[in-house]
């Protein structure tokens, strides 16, 4: 055969090869405050769940998988970048003001695909900061945020839908907004305006804690905004608008290799599902969400159907954190949850170093390459950089990513084990807790035992706590003084980590 011939042979084989091995989409699911028990496929008796629990069934279901945080922002900040966000300070929750905390330059989750050749996309809750300080310029250009941390597209809340401003952003800058009616957010009310505290007869949810300021759609909304009046959302819809966005971005791209981080904003607070999903549950607005959020990875699913990539799609679905019931608003979320158990069997929440606050739902679906299974293997979102850097090529350095473990056999349930023990953290920078193999360890910390707010098991108390999650998944048999060399070996090893 001709040597240009046989080059151009070799050339056409290894790209068969390669489009063979590697997924056409990657879709990164990324629900809000779902607990380990809320979904169908994980025992939630009395919440419909169809879609999601088809991606269970046709995927590895893992019943070990935990996010980094018991928080939100960090959450997301150690995902996107491979490392654990309790690591610098300023990392925390962000405020409505806070500026971006993934500086430009910094690889992530999607500087790493798109350098392999996926087109990448966010939509949904961003909450990751936006600008430079002092504050973000709401009127003028959102930059440093999504695109400076390597997504070509975004659809966004800026925040969480119980912060202000209530607005979308597209790309850089607010959607809808009117150059005569320019947009800020403050800190302490800018005009006298009407809130949460001073005016609740306005309201059609009522705040039950912290959330008591401006007043969006008849709800009081953390921090205050003023203007931009054109551009505000209403609750009820963001649901459609996010799938709708996110069912655009696969349409357009049909031809490419695409990656779409979906972050939703089921089940965060305040919860104002559509109003065809109020009633969905004996539960009210919180398991109302989780079916909403459940049509929206129908959704999601439907498109990709539509265009015949179902099957070649990498399907990631997760929680940024555990579940809480009342966090801040009156909408039944306690009173009406029965006999269902959001945090499944183990304790805590939201906000808690106990178990239910970062062991999450976590399924991987690719139909093409993964073969329906359970899976106990300890995995960790702050592992999806270097996993997925390894299924699509990508040599990373050895500073980029620095706390991801390439867990891709585990992922795609081609192997039953995974990491040797995972970091779990609460809020503060030094509550943290580590689980290895079986064994649970969490430090001595200050702080409350409980949320006051939320009734959450925070698991902070003056002496060591040491469980077996295999006999006592619940973690309420304290075993420290029995075993103490395991739990001077765990915080060995913990204080090696940090």
């Amino acid at each position: 055969m001709p040597r240009p011939l046989l080059a151009a042979v070799f050339l056409l084989l290894t790209s068969a090869v390669c489009s063979a091995s590697t997924p056409k989409n990657i879709v990164l699911i990324y629900a809000d405050d779902v607990g380990f028990g809320d979904l169908g496929c994980y025992g939630a008796a009395t919440i419909p769940t169809p879609n999601i629990d088809r991606l269970a069934a046709n995927g590895v279901r893992f019943t070990s998988a935990y996010a980094s945080s018991a928080t939100c922002t960090p959450s997301r900040y150690s995902m996107l970048t491979g490392e654990y966000a309790w690591r610098e300070p300023g990392r925390g929750i962000a405020p409505p003001n806070g500026p971006a905390l993934i500086k430009p330059g910094t690889p992530t989750l999607a500087t790493m695909l798109r350098e392999a050749g996926y087109t990448t996309a966010l939509v949904g809750k961003w909450h990751l900061g936006l600008g430079r300080p002092p504050k973000p310029k709401w009127s003028g250009k959102l930059a440093p945020g999504p695109l400076e941390a390597g997504f070509d597209e975004a659809f966004f809340l800026p925040t969480t839908n119980d912060r202000v401003p209530c607005v979308y952003v597209r790309d850089h800058h607010v959607v809808g907004l009117e150059p005569n009616d320019p947009l800020d957010v403050n800190r302490t009310n800018p005009d006298g305006q009407p809130t949460g505290e001073s005016h609740p007869q306005m309201l059609k949810m009522m705040w039950s804690h912290g959330h008591n300021q401006s007043i969006v759609n008849g709800i009081s909304r953390i921090g205050f905004m003023s203007g931009g009046k054109a551009a505000l959302w209403t609750d009820e819809t963001m649901a459609d608008r996010f799938a709708s966005e996110a069912r655009q971005f696969l349409k357009a791209h049909t031809e490419t290799r695409t990656f779409l981080f979906y972050s939703a904003h089921q089940t965060h607070v305040p919860r104002a599902p559509a109003e065809r999903f109020v009633g969905a549950t004996p539960h009210g607005a919180r398991a109302d969400a989780v079916v909403e959020l459940d049509w929206c990875v129908g959704q999601l699913m439907d498109e990709l159907k539509a265009a015949e990539q179902l099957d070649d799609t990498l399907i990631i679905f997760s929680s940024d954190n555990g579940p809480v019931l009342d966090d801040g608003y009156v909408d039944g979320a306690a009173e009406k949850l029965g006999s269902h158990r959001p945090s499944g069997p183990y304790r805590g929440g939201k906000y808690s170093r106990f178990e239910a606050g970062t062991r999450v739902p976590m399924l991987v679906s690719w139909p093409a390459r993964v073969a329906p299974s359970v899976s106990e293997a300890i995995v960790s979102q702050v592992d999806l950089c270097r996993s997925l850097a390894s299924l699509v090529g990508v040599s990373l350095k050895p500073d980029t990513a620095p706390d991801s473990l390439d867990m891709l056999p585990a992922l795609l349930g081609k192997a039953s084990a995974g990491r040797d023990w995972v970091v779990q953290h609460s809020g503060r920078r030094d509550q943290l807790a580590i689980r290895r193999g079986k064994w649970k360890f969490l430090p001595p910390t200050k702080g409350p035992a409980i949320n006051k707010n939320t009734g959450t098991e925070l698991g902070n108390a003056p002496a060591p706590q040491l469980f077996d999650l295999d006999a006592d998944p619940g973690e309420t048999n304290n075993l420290a003084s029995q075993h103490e060399d395991i739990c001077r070996e765990l915080q060995s090893l913990l204080d090696s980590i940090r």
